[in-house]
């Protein structure tokens, strides 16, 4: 191999081996020997399951005169909005700059920008201007955009793709829903056709228009990465969410999201996001219930959603070791409101609600989301798992109310008041328990004779299970406890390496839980 430079250029010049040259002069020889040696399932062509790419520019010419930009404008000066400033997000607005000349300038508000990384309705607005998207819904006027993008706005003014504006009045919004209906005067107007979401699939293609940043119908394009997701960063647990990858910033809020038919089946709502910017997850409302909810605001003026009554948490392999159950599917009861449906169809702590109407439910944010969605007064059935066993158990929906809260809600802090009585040891557990006196139970709202309260902890287990001094004992299993004695009836027969429930209260927040322990050597 010689290298050689010509008029400052690199050239490589391969001198041919005689091995080379020997396969080169028996070449159907040679290629008939690989093929020999190859395994046969490399010389099959498997089908070809994705083929081209799809091309969106016709749903765009027809969808797009539908979508609408929204300005939403509130008196007072601007406040705060509690947006982390990145040096990336600091930057933004001179790349802005930069790429559309000098004159240009980014419009003012974060409108649906919210906290924990979340861009949607949970962080405080600035008052001022917002800006957000929406689509018609019908010819008459209606629009549908996000509840955060209108929230307490003084004047909303809808913008047409042909320039026209209008000032819109809102109908109604829903916070929890996080959807608002709006209503301009005007006639014939390009309306969307409305799609389901009930039949989407993680990997199907969907397309977002919208105003991100205020440049009017842009538009992206990604795929469904996920169906039914619970939103950890919103307060939203009636939502059943729409995850995709669809490049989502602010300003897309209230836009549609649609499949290649054209059809809405979604709004943009939310993204994931440390810097305030797309980072490639995003969430949208599924349409089957933004329609739910625009179709009772039209009748009613609001949202009406069913109310079970119960709290509950995920089913840890522990905790179905520990309540022996047959694997970790189902919503775990951790607790009851007093007089709700749960508790008056005889549901108790420790139940784990495996279906509604024979609809699974494998984790515990799959429950709210199907009860929120039924009117009060519906009658569903229930399947769950008591003690091991299935039953069914019928339960009349009752009105949720925005200000319900659960039997434990927070509750004034005992003080640490205990009877008289040394803490009993429980070396089993890796915990000492002291008995409450009467006037710590009332504080509690426990009746008599129900509840311990944690003295300390010592067992490694117990602290990676979360106990900690102060907490109250309520049961374990399904027993309930309220005295040293009752305590230790319930721990016999528990052995070295099984699993012990134990229901806990916080005086301090008042939120009820069940915790999986592991028994250690006696």
């Amino acid at each position: 191999m010689t290298l050689s430079v010509r008029n400052g250029l690199f050239g490589l010049l391969v001198l041919t081996s005689p091995l080379a040259a020997c396969a080169q002069q028996d070449g159907v020889a040679a290629s008939s020997s690989v093929a020999t040696a190859l395994p046969s399932i490399a010389q099959s062509s498997a089908p070809q399951i994705v083929t081209g790419l799809p091309d969106f520019t016709q749903l765009v010419e027809q969808v797009g005169p539908g979508v609408v930009n929204i300005e939403a404008t509130s008196s007072g000066r601007p406040v705060a909005s509690g947006q982390q400033q990145t040096p990336e997000m600091d930057q933004m607005p001179e790349f802005f700059r930069r790429f559309f000349g000098p004159e240009f300038q980014m419009p003012p508000g974060q409108g649906s920008q919210g906290p924990q990384g979340s861009q949607g309705p949970q962080g405080p607005r600035p008052r001022g201007r917002s800006m957000g998207s929406g689509f018609i819904i019908s010819p008459d006027g209606y629009v549908l955009t996000n509840h955060h993008v209108v929230d307490g706005a003084d004047e909303v003014k809808v913008k047409m793709p042909d320039r026209r504006e209008f000032i819109a009045k809102v109908v109604g919004s829903d916070q929890q829903y996080d959807v608002a209906l709006l209503k301009i005067e005007a006639k014939d107007l390009p309306s969307i056709r409305l799609g389901t979401s009930r039949n989407l699939k993680p990997g199907q293609w969907v397309v977002a228009i919208g105003s991100p940043f205020g440049l009017d119908h842009s538009v992206t394009a990604g795929i469904v990465s996920a169906t039914g997701r619970a939103n950890q960063f919103a307060d939203q647990r009636y939502v059943p969410f729409i995850q995709t990858d669809v490049a989502i910033n602010q300003g897309n809020s209230g836009g549609p999201l649609l499949n290649t038919s054209g059809e809405v089946i979604g709004i943009n709502s939310q993204i994931f996001s440390a810097s305030g910017g797309y980072m490639g997850i995003s969430f949208a409302i599924p349409i089957d219930l933004a329609m739910n909810a625009a179709d009772q605001i039209k009748k009613t003026g609001k949202v009406s959603r069913g109310q079970l009554g119960v709290l509950v948490g995920e089913v840890t392999p522990d905790i179905a070791k520990g309540f022996k159950l047959p694997d970790s599917r189902g919503a775990l009861v951790n607790d009851i409101v007093p007089e709700s449906a749960a508790a008056n169809a005889g549901l108790e702590p420790g139940d784990v609600i495996r279906s509604v109407d024979g609809a699974a439910i494998n984790a515990s944010s799959d429950l709210p989301p199907l009860i929120g969605a039924m009117a009060p007064g519906t009658k569903v059935k229930l399947g769950i798992l008591r003690e091991g066993k299935a039953r069914d158990v019928t339960v009349t929906l009752t009105t949720l109310e925005e200000d319900a809260v659960a039997a434990s809600g927070p509750v004034p802090s005992s003080g640490g008041s205990a009877a008289p009585a040394a803490p009993a040891n429980s070396a089993l557990l890796g915990i000492s328990v002291a008995e409450l006196d009467a006037t710590s139970r009332r504080q509690l709202t426990l009746e008599a004779n129900q509840g311990l309260r944690i003295a300390t902890v010592e067992g490694e287990a117990a602290r990676e299970a979360g106990l900690a001094p102060g907490l109250i004992i309520l049961q374990v299993g399904r027993t309930e406890v309220g005295s040293v004695s009752t305590f230790n009836q319930a721990l016999r027969g528990v052995k070295s390496g099984d699993v012990v429930m134990l229901l806990l209260r916080d005086p301090r927040s008042g939120a009820t839980r069940f915790s999986a322990v592991t028994a250690a050597e006696d």
